[in-house]
């Protein structure tokens, strides 16, 4: 939608009289100059890894990252999935103590779950009831969003949506919160360390949040 604004006018990227038109709208987003765009920071497809590691996220340039996971399958126990882990110094070591989390969890086979702790060891990430070798169609795919990585002086948070499909269809949202205020910069997807194997495809990405320079 074209949007207009008030009072003095800011120091525009591209000219007009204070309305975007949808074609002016979608050009800037499309050079990346507009707040919202997405920047492809790196995108990892994986077979038969225990972790995926993110040692690069921009977090001096972006204080919020969107994570996109599609078609993620494991070959590990049941009700298995991937946790998402933080790092303060590159990906040398990675946090396992000081998170907090909340979600919840709908099932098509009638099921609700509520989960929430005030002490967890690592973000919730993705899971599937099944195994590939099991059911070979299972899959899932979620996004995330990653706020204030960069930012010393402020927690991280991170929000989430995923979607799973194996015996029935799965649906679960919530948040969580990393509670020390510190720079991130680096995290990694794995298997709990429990020696079983992850595939799939995550995309990282940088949203911008201003078009004026």
């Amino acid at each position: 939608m074209p949007y207009g604004y008030l009072g003095t006018q800011p120091n525009q990227t591209v000219k007009n009289t204070g309305v975007l038109s949808v074609t002016e709208a979608a050009e800037l987003q499309s050079q990346g100059k507009l707040g919202g765009s997405l920047e492809l920071i790196e995108e990892q497809t994986f077979s038969g890894v225990s972790a995926v590691e993110f040692t690069d996220i921009k977090e001096n340039v972006y204080d919020v990252h969107f994570i996109q996971v599609s078609n993620f399958q494991h070959d590990g126990p049941n009700n298995s999935g991937m946790r998402w882990l933080l790092s303060n110094n590159g990906g040398t070591s990675y946090i396992t103590s000081g998170y907090q989390m909340a979600f919840f969890d709908i099932d098509t086979g009638g099921g609700t779950t509520e989960n929430r702790s005030t002490s967890r060891a690592h973000f919730q990430c993705t899971n599937i009831s099944l195994d590939k070798d099991t059911n070979p169609t299972s899959r899932s795919a979620g996004y995330y969003y990653l706020y204030n990585a960069g930012n010393p002086n402020k927690y991280t948070f991170q929000t989430n949506q995923t979607y799973s499909i194996d015996t029935s269809y799965n649906t679960a949202f919530g948040g969580a919160v990393y509670t020390v205020a510190e720079t991130i910069n680096a995290f990694k997807f794995d298997d709990f360390g429990a020696g079983f194997s992850l595939y799939g495809t995550i995309k990282l990405f940088g949203v911008k949040q201003i078009w004026v320079t």
